[in-house]
């Protein structure tokens, strides 16, 4: 069961989907761009490195 305000990373998101770890960079382009569209925004809490960024939902 997913839970919607749980925190997302690259790794998570690759899980979710199904996708094997040589698509890294797919997973970063739908970060990317469900940071520009305002659906997610970064965890600064976690860390500023990008390498182990963590996203919350925009309204949590």
């Amino acid at each position: 069961m997913y839970v919607t305000n749980q925190r997302m990373s690259n790794q998570s998101l690759r899980l979710r989907f199904g996708l094997g770890e040589d698509k890294t960079v797919i997973a970063s382009q739908v970060i990317g761009a469900a940071k520009e569209a305002g659906l997610i925004k970064a965890d600064e809490s976690e860390t500023t490195s990008t390498r182990y960024a963590r996203y919350l939902p925009f309204w949590a």
